[in-house]
């Protein structure tokens, strides 16, 4: 086990003592380091060799990576659009005639973004800045208003159909991610409903909206003047649906060759991936409103460069999981796990996975170095990999929500703070939203014993 710790702990110190010069925290840095320490230590000193380790590793998470890129692309041309502002407006209409109805409204419209853009952060500053003075007037206090946006952009990004927890979760485990986001949508759907209740009950104290608040268009009126903006995300909820509920895949029956054909090539076969599929379907689709072919370019270049640390850590990450493979070390989890315990390391690998998630705020970081080893390791004991993809990514998400690290409550607390000119808490805000982050952790853990 050696082979394992050494790299392992290599891995933690640099991603948690900030004050090693130069790599200190740098997450990319620790992931490389690690992965070429776990190849020396494994006896593999042939530079080719680790070239291929590198292949092989990115190829694993190829697909994953090309959710990041081309997500991030098409969720440029929904925002460019006008989609995510007439989400809104269409939830104020259903839901925005009450102080507690317009605080739903918010937090769906934040899962919405969410689970189009991938990414907690990208949702809670693109849609959640336009609500934050909406909230305010409405009486809650900065943490609170703070928490509602984190809130719901966080659970959107776990949301299918774009979501990079349990996508890189499947990935990890080595299956299709799709009977898993079929259970998310359920699992997740379940944590709205609850965190909803949670918000308007727990927040909201006035009795009534002030005026300028109050919907001024009804549904029908909003829908009639911008539902062009939405046929791009209508063809994807469609095709998402066709193929969940009636097992009819448009994405092979219209593109069956070139799928086949891009299958057979190393990290391009990520391109087959049928959300990736689907995604890029419904950009193409986008890039035909004017509005989005006049400044394709931008748009462009905007989506590739809100993504491009993601890929470098990524692409680290593929360098250490190739390593890990190659070297013996995955293997070596898995002997040693063996002869432990079944509750003992279903315990201890949540806590892992979970606390590495609050100390460094990234699920995607407690994913790629705990549940590379903790998940493959549970498929081997004979646990059901659909139920342990799912657990890991919702296991991760909880723990990056929590106390004391996640980079989404710092992001939007100084957002907060800035515009409304006031001091916002960004631990007391992680604490009002322990409770969205203690039902996934539940659902999670749960997962490992159905």
């Amino acid at each position: 086990m050696i082979i394992v710790i050494v790299p392992f702990f290599v891995l933690l110190a640099i991603l948690l003592i900030k004050k090693i010069p130069y790599i200190g925290g740098n997450i990319t840095a620790g992931l490389l380091i690690a992965g070429f320490l776990a190849l020396l230590m494994g006896g593999i000193y042939n530079p080719l060799s680790w070239l291929t380790a590198w292949i092989s590793g990115i190829d694993r998470i190829a697909w994953v990576m090309a959710l990041t890129i081309f997500g991030s692309i098409y969720a440029e041309t929904q925002v460019k659009m006008g989609t995510m502002d007439t989400v809104i407006n269409v939830f104020r209409g259903w839901f925005g005639h009450s102080p507690r109805g317009l605080v739903v409204c918010i937090l769906l419209s934040l899962v919405v973004a969410g689970s189009l853009l991938g990414d907690a952060v990208a949702a809670s500053t693109v849609i959640g800045v336009l609500c934050i003075k909406s909230l305010a007037e409405m009486k809650l206090n900065g943490e609170q208003i703070a928490c509602t946006i984190v809130m719901g952009a966080s659970l959107g990004s776990i949301m299918p159909p774009v979501t990079q927890a349990i996508f890189l979760s499947a990935s990890l485990v080595g299956i299709n991610p799709d009977p898993v986001t079929n259970i998310a949508f359920f699992t997740v759907g379940a944590a709205v409903i609850i965190c909803c209740a949670y918000v308007a009950y727990g927040f909201v104290k006035i009795k009534a909206l002030p005026e300028n608040l109050l919907p001024q268009e009804t549904v029908g009126q909003i829908l009639k003047k911008n539902w062009t903006v939405l046929i791009p995300l209508g063809i994807l909820v469609f095709i998402i649906l066709l193929r969940l509920i009636f097992k009819i895949d448009l994405i092979t029956i219209c593109m069956a060759p070139l799928l086949n054909f891009l299958a057979g090539i190393p990290i391009l076969k990520g391109l087959t991936n049928l959300i990736v599929a689907s995604i890029i379907v419904v950009t193409l689709i986008s890039f035909c409103y004017p509005s989005i072919r006049k400044e394709a370019g931008s748009v462009l270049i905007r989506g590739i460069k809100n993504v491009k640390g993601s890929i470098f850590v990524q692409s680290s990450a593929g360098l250490m999981l190739g390593a890990f493979y190659t070297a013996g070390q995955i293997e070596a989890v898995k002997n040693f796990a063996m002869g432990l315990n079944a509750n003992l390391l279903k315990i201890g690998g949540t806590t892992a996975l979970s606390a590495l998630g609050m100390l460094t705020g990234s699920q995607s970081t407690a994913q790629n170095t705990i549940f590379s080893f903790f998940g493959p390791t549970l498929v081997e004991m004979g646990l059901d990999p659909v139920h342990v993809a799912l657990a890991g990514s919702h296991i991760a998400a909880s723990g990056q929500g929590m106390p004391p690290a996640d980079l989404t409550t710092f992001v939007i607390c100084g957002l907060v703070g800035g515009i409304l000119g006031i001091k916002v808490d960004p631990v007391k805000t992680m604490i009002y939203n322990l409770p969205m982050c203690l039902i996934l952790l539940l659902i999670g853990f749960l997962f490992l014993y159905i």
